[in-house]
C-alpha cells in the first residue's frame, strides 16, 4: 500500500511540478517533478519486488539485488539531468519566473514525505528487505529536494535571486550521486 501511495502521489506531484517549472522557466522546478517521476518508478520496482511471492532464499536474494539496484539507478539518472541543466542555465542566464505554485508543491511535500518515509523505513525493517530501505531512502531524498526547493523559489520569488534555482540544482545533482552510490555499495558489501 505504501508503494501505491508512493507511486499515486508522486505522478500527481510529478505533473504540477513540471507545469509549474515550465511555466516558470526553473530547473529545480523540473528537477522536482523528474525526481517525482523517478520516484514513481522506484515505488513500480517495489510493487514488482513484493508481487514475487514466496520465493526459495536465493531467488529471494537475487530479487531484491535486483531491486536495489534499479532504485539505486534511479538516483544517477535524474542526476544527470538536473546536472545538464542547471549548468546551462548558470552559463546562459536562463532566469526562471517566481512561481507560488512550486513553493506550495515543495510545502506540501515537505509535510507528506517525512511521514511517508518513516512508515516505508519501519515497513522495511520489519521485513528486512534492502530495496525497501533504498527506496525508503528515495522518499527522504524527495524530502530533502522540497527543502532545496522550497530555499531556490523563495529566493526567487522574495528577493529575485534568480541564479538561486539553478545552484540549488546543483546541490541537488551532490545529493543524487551520493545517495545512489551509497544504495549501490551498501548491497555490495
Amino acid at each position: 500500500m505504501l508503494s501505491y501511495l508512493t507511486v499515486g502521489y508522486n505522478v500527481i506531484e510529478g505533473i504540477i511540478s513540471i507545469i509549474a517549472g515550465a511555466l516558470a522557466g526553473s530547473i529545480a522546478l523540473i528537477g522536482f517533478g523528474l525526481d517525482s517521476f523517478i520516484e514513481s518508478i522506484s515505488g513500480g520496482v517495489m510493487i514488482w519486488r513484493f508481487s514475487q511471492g514466496d520465493k526459495e532464499e536465493e531467488e529471494e536474494e537475487r530479487i531484491e539485488k535486483r531491486a536495489t539496484r534499479l532504485v539505486a539507478y534511479t538516483f544517477f539518472i535524474l542526476g544527470a539531468y538536473v546536472l545538464y541543466e542547471s549548468i546551462k542555465k548558470l552559463v546562459v542566464s536562463e532566469i526562471p519566473e517566481p512561481s507560488l505554485l512550486g513553493i506550495i508543491v515543495a510545502i506540501v511535500s515537505l509535510i507528506l514525505m517525512p511521514i511517508l518515509f518513516y512508515m516505508k523505513f519501519k515497513t522495511a525493517k520489519a521485513l528486512n528487505s534492502s530495496s525497501l530501505i533504498a527506496d525508503a531512502k528515495e522518499t527522504l531524498a524527495c524530502m530533502f529536494l522540497s527543502v532545496a526547493l522550497l530555499l531556490g523559489l523563495g529566493l526567487n520569488y522574495l528577493a529575485g535571486i534568480w541564479q538561486a534555482d539553478p545552484i540549488v540544482g546543483l546541490f541537488i545533482v551532490a545529493f543524487l550521486v551520493k545517495e545512489g552510490y551509497g544504495i549501490l555499495t551498501e548491497k555490495e558489501e
